[in-house]
């Protein structure tokens, strides 16, 4: 199983929010439509991620691999640790249908999201259908980046974040769309 050390917060101006990515220098990674869907599962979440990329001159592209992930993290408005096994799939469709067939689906969430890389740190600028704009950091907890120095990343990055910063969200976009 995998670990990454997050937080999820809103943003009022996601163009600000970009910018602070570029003073930083970090990486734009990739710019793609999402569609999540999760499922009912008795232990943590589990959501099969279709991904649609959008080229350089901002055109929505062809369906990419998709993911199943399963992640299990507290629901808690602060850094917090989240534990996932991630499986790429190359026909996400059919397992969507399967899943939501034997599982039933809890929720559905679209967003446009755009990744930035940034010293082992995923930067995550989200606009989320019917819900608006979100930054969230996933710092990988690996053999190179123990579980405090990922903490640490993210207090730094926190700090050069703090003027667009909205509220810390403690749970899933999910959560959000079932309120």
């Amino acid at each position: 199983m995998k670990r990454n050390i997050e937080l999820k917060a809103r943003v009022a101006d996601l163009a600000a929010a970009h910018g602070v990515a570029r003073s930083l220098a970090a990486q734009l990674h990739a710019v793609e439509r999402q569609r999540d869907t999760y499922f009912c599962v008795a232990h943590g979440r589990l959501k099969l991620r279709e991904r649609w990329p959008f080229d350089s001159n901002g055109a929505l592209g062809e369906s990419c691999a998709g993911q199943l992930i399963w992640y299990r993290r507290p629901n808690a408005p602060q850094v917090r640790a989240s534990d996932y096994s991630l499986i790429v799939l190359e026909n996400g469709t059919e397992m969507r249908d399967l899943l939501a067939g034997s599982l039933g689906v809890r929720a559905e969430v679209e967003k446009v999201r755009t990744v930035y890389l940034y010293d082992n740190v995923r930067i995550h600028l989200d606009e989320v259908a019917r819900l608006g704009a979100f930054l969230e950091f996933e710092a990988i907890v690996d053999s190179t980046c123990d579980e405090p120095a990922a903490r640490e990343k993210l207090d730094k990055l926190i700090a050069v974040f703090q003027s667009v910063l909205g509220a810390v969200i403690d749970g899933s976009y999910s959560d959000l769309l079932r309120c």
